[in-house]
Parts: structure tokens; sequence; C-alpha cells
């Protein structure tokens, strides 16, 4: 059964973090990661992140469960850069359109190392918070309109019913016998068209939500009232600043080995 559940316990190091102040360090990553474009300060950081891992509580075998589909399209990222990048340095393949060089391979690892590293930090914040706690935590903290802010939690509640619908129609198109086998044209028509099923589902589903929700008020502009109050704590803060001072390090590691690259 797909869930939106947490996947490390309340009582895991993570969950006592307010779920803003677990949102304010990816941001703080990301800034910083979009900047750059040598492969050594995402790696450092990469190496940051997988030590926190381990230390967060989270599971590490259910972690990279759901984080799976980021690792492969992390290494199509390195494969299609490694053949198609800028050439450049010494030649590593040359065959018909895929150049193979020093340049491409680095700027192929450059480039998915960073997908990695910008992108298993949110996994890592959204996989130790509630939902709920985090539509409470964007009004009360971050003062997001209680509007967005709901219409956020139940578009996270509808994810796991998406890949239901998804494995359903899988599941259906199996039983009448509709199958691919190893053609892989055929596969791919079958992928589209079961994509654009899905689309329809989640359209569908969508309006009888947004319906069901302005029936019941949700829209109705009167002044919310919070019944699980989120508070920022000394830990928080801590957590802010352990990130800043982590990427602060990690720039000054990569200055100094001098591979710190930037895309200006």
């Amino acid at each position: 059964m797909i869930t939106a559940a947490p996947l490390a316990p309340p009582t895991a190091a993570i969950s006592r973090f307010n779920p803003v102040a677990k949102l304010a360090p990816v941001l703080v990553i990301t800034a910083m990661l979009v900047l750059v474009t040598d492969p050594v300060t995402p790696a450092l950081m990469l190496a940051v992140e997988l030590a926190a891992l381990t230390v967060s509580g989270i599971h590490v075998g259910r972690f990279l469960g759901r984080a799976r589909l980021l690792l492969f399209g992390a290494g199509a990222v390195v494969l299609v850069n490694a053949m198609y990048a800028k050439p450049g340095g010494e030649v590593y393949l040359d065959v018909g359109p895929v150049h193979v060089t020093e340049t491409s391979v680095e700027t192929g690892f450059a480039l998915g190392l960073r997908v990695l590293a910008i992108a298993i930090p949110g996994i890592l914040a959204l996989a130790a918070t509630d939902p709920t706690d985090l539509a409470d935590s964007l009004v009360q903290q971050l003062r997001v309109s209680p509007r967005f802010a709901i219409g956020a939690l139940a578009a996270l509640r509808l994810l796991p019913l998406l890949g239901e619908e998804w494995r359903l129609i899988t599941m259906a198109r199996r039983a009448r016998g509709v199958d691919a086998n190893w053609n892989p044209w055929k596969r791919l028509r079958l992928f589209a068209s079961a994509t654009f099923a899905l689309l329809v589902a989640a359209i569908r589903r969508g309006i009888r939500l947004a319906t069901a929700m302005d029936a019941r008020g949700f829209d109705s502009g009167t002044p919310r009232t919070s019944a699980r109050p989120q508070t920022v704590r000394a830990r928080d803060w801590v957590l802010i600043a352990a990130t800043m001072v982590f990427c602060v390090t990690v720039v000054a590691m990569s200055v100094w080995f001098g591979t710190f690259r930037t895309v200006f």
C-alpha cells in the first residue's frame, strides 16, 4: 500500500524539528549548489548529507527505496551529458553523434552529483514531516495563505492515490492481455497512453476535491484558527545555522582544493 506517512518515527531526531525549519536547509543548499559547476563541491555536500542521514533516525533502506527514481534520474543525467556535453580534453569514445571526452564526463558527473545533492535534502525533509504539520507550520510561521496551505496539503495527500491509480491502470491492462513484452516502441506507446489515463483521472479527482472543499467552506474568507500550534525552538535555529556553516565549509574546502567553479 502506497502511503504519504513519514518514514521516520515521531521519536527520530529529525522528526523533532519544526517543518519549516526542515525546509530552510533545503533552500540554503539549493541556492548554493545551483551556482556551482564543479563536481567536487556537490560531492562534498553529498557526503555531508549522507552522514546526516545516518543520524537522522530514518531507516536507510526505506529512504533509498523512496529515492530510487532519483538515483535513476541522476544516472541518466550523467550518461546523457557524458555522451553529448561540450567536448574537450582527452577523447574516450567517438562514434557517430556520441563524443565522450574528459570534459563531458566531468560535466556529467558534476550535474549528476548536483541533482543528488539538491534533491536528497528535500526528500529527507519531506520523509520526516507529516503533511498536516507542514501545512500548519506554513500558515503559522511563514504566514502563508490558508487557501494555499490547505491546497498543498490536499495535493500531498493525493500523491499516494495517484501512485495507487497507476498501479491499478497497469494491472487492469495486464489482465486484459495488453502487454508490450520486449518491444520498446510498443512499451513507450503503452506508457504514454497510461500516463494520459492517469492525467485524466487526476484532473477528475482534483475537480471533485475542489468542489467538496468549497462546499465545506474552505474558501469562505472567514479567519481561521489553528488547532495544532507549531513553534520554532532553539534547536530549529541551530539546524539552520549548522546548515549554513556546512555550506561555507564545503565551499572553503572546494576553494582550497582548487576545483571551485561557479556559473559566473
